[in-house]
């Protein structure tokens, strides 16, 4: 892709090569107290925006959950919703997209942080990711 993001599908030779970074996105809309309860789709909608200049190339993964369900992908982050837990959502990823890959997690959720550590993934806070 021109703008050095890969949104390479699961299995492909690329995908094995970008890290992963999988986004918590309840977690760090919910982790700056700015309204975003009042319209919690838009709040995800704006992340999902902010995430696109991530740093890369990485393959970014926004998970939404709840009234957030539904939020569309665009170039450079794919968005996946949640049909009950964000979190479990966040875990199977890691298992089925991050093996042989650097994975990165954005979260603060400190359970979270543990179950996808044990899968090998490294983990941030929303503050540290969304600092670029």
């Amino acid at each position: 892709m021109t703008d050095g993001k890969s949104t390479a599908a699961p299995g492909s030779p690329q995908a094995g090569r970008v890290p992963l970074v999988v986004v918590d996105g309840a977690n760090v809309v919910g982790s700056v107290p700015d309204g975003w309860w009042r319209d919690r789709r838009g709040a995800a909608e704006r992340l999902r925006d902010r995430l696109v200049g991530y740093p890369g190339p990485a393959e970014v993964v926004l998970v939404v959950e709840g009234a957030a369900r539904g939020v569309a992908s665009v170039p450079g982050v794919r968005v996946e919703s949640a049909p009950g837990s964000g979190d479990d959502l966040v875990v199977r990823l890691v298992r089925a997209e991050g093996a042989g890959r650097r994975c990165l997690v954005v979260t603060a959720d400190r359970e979270l942080r543990a179950r996808v550590a044990a899968l090998g993934a490294e983990t941030v806070g929303p503050r540290e990711a969304m600092s670029f």
